[in-house]
């Protein structure tokens, strides 16, 4: 006899309980609340002072007049302060000391008033600098908070907030903005761990691949048709490798350097014409201009990876005859600028934007000749990004650019 099948058990019971609300949470201590309290007891207790001072000064008015202005003296009335008459009907005598009173409240009253205005004036700018320090205890964790992140900015995700203090709005904000830091850093880490595990990957077949080729190629008995293949995949293999070698430096140079050490611009723009020397000879390109000594704070291979690429473009990118490029370095307003100035095609001034992105080039979206593989203007303005500087180019007149990278010292 078939047996019906159990239920199935429902699932177990968490054995934690889920945080529960704040059973008042009107009575938290938020900015809000503590701005009102704040500045209403400020209010307050500049009110009080504000009373206490009209009156102690309405006392010090009055007192002087609680004394009659005038005096009856065997039967004829005086005064030291009003001009009475002496020899006057009734009627007259009282319209002159009615007059002699209202004169004396109103001298009261107008000492009165400018000392009252001189009390608020003084209680004004008392307030107005108690208020202005209040506030600024009040809102220095949000300077603490602009200044790690300006830390951040500057690519070190290890910095941390850690605001102490009441719960509140602004401890909230710290909190969740040092949870996102510590994301961000898993991210970065993640992302180097990657590029440095990509860069062994990537390599290691292609420097394979090489040596294989060149081992073909070094046999005397091969048939000119593989040895012409051999070539034509050993430049694929190099171009491939160049390829890679952009593709990581790019993704290493798009985060700041950490580790930065003095580097002169003109020792860097030297060694990268040294290194670009035997091809602008064979181009027919001359390469000048006056270098003056402009030390910055890098990393000098990231650095000199950028005048590379400068002045191979220059030369690569030049006119058939007559071409020549111009590398200058100096220091202007407090930064070194590093510019490079060659002869070359006509560049439209629309044109500009789109040399510096990944694979393109002048008119076309994909790189397509033996030149390069479409990363040097990348490279150079994701290094100078990373050392906190700029790249700005321009179209010269008759032709070519002039590429101008600024550097903090």
């Amino acid at each position: 006899m078939a047996t019906t099948p159990a239920p199935p058990q429902a699932p177990p019971k968490p054995t934690w309980d889920p945080p529960s609300a704040a059973p008042f949470p009107w009575l938290r201590p938020t900015i809000r609340i503590r701005l009102t309290l704040l500045y209403g007891g400020m209010f307050l207790i500049a009110g009080i002072l504000l009373l206490s001072i009209i009156y102690l000064l309405a006392a010090q008015a009055l007192n002087p007049g609680s004394d009659l202005p005038f005096k009856i003296t065997s039967g004829s009335v005086i005064s030291d302060t009003c001009n009475l008459p002496t020899r006057a009907t009734p009627e007259v005598v009282n319209a002159a000391m009615n007059d002699c009173v209202n004169e004396q409240r109103q001298h009261a009253l107008d000492s009165l008033l400018s000392r009252s205005l001189l009390a608020l004036l003084g209680l004004a700018v008392i307030a107005f600098a108690f208020g202005y320090a209040m506030a600024g205890r009040v809102l220095s964790p949000l300077g603490r908070i602009t200044r790690t992140a300006r830390a951040v900015a500057g690519s070190d995700l290890s910095r941390r907030i850690e605001l102490d203090g009441p719960d509140d709005e602004l401890k909230e904000l710290a909190d969740t903005f040092d949870d996102m830091l510590e994301r961000l850093q898993r991210a970065f880490t993640a992302q180097q761990r990657f590029v440095g595990n990509a860069s062994h990957e990537l390599r290691t077949p292609l420097a394979i691949n090489r040596t294989l080729l060149e081992v073909h190629l070094s046999d005397p008995g091969a048939p000119v048709e593989l040895q012409q293949l051999g070539k034509t995949l050993l430049a694929t293999n190099e171009r491939s490798e160049q390829l890679v070698e952009g593709l990581l430096l790019l993704a290493r140079s798009d985060n700041q350097i950490v580790e930065r050490k003095p580097v002169d611009l003109a020792e860097v723009a030297g060694q990268a014409i040294d290194q670009v020397h035997a091809e602008a000879e064979a181009k027919g390109v001359r390469i000048h201009g006056e270098r003056a000594s402009a030390v910055v704070q890098g990393n000098g291979v990231l650095l000199e990876r950028i005048a590379l690429n400068l002045v191979q473009n220059a030369v690569r990118y030049n006119v058939p005859e007559d071409g020549w490029v111009e590398v200058t370095t100096e220091l202007q307003h407090g930064q070194a600028v590093l510019t490079v100035t060659n002869t070359g095609p006509v560049v439209p001034a629309y044109e500009i934007d789109n040399l510096f992105e990944p694979f393109r080039r002048l008119r076309t979206e994909r790189t397509g000749s033996d030149k390069g593989v479409g990363l040097g203007l990348s490279i150079v303005r994701s290094v100078a990004r990373a050392h906190g500087g700029h790249i700005y180019a321009q179209p010269r007149e008759g032709g070519g650019l002039v590429m101008r990278v600024t550097l903090p010292l």
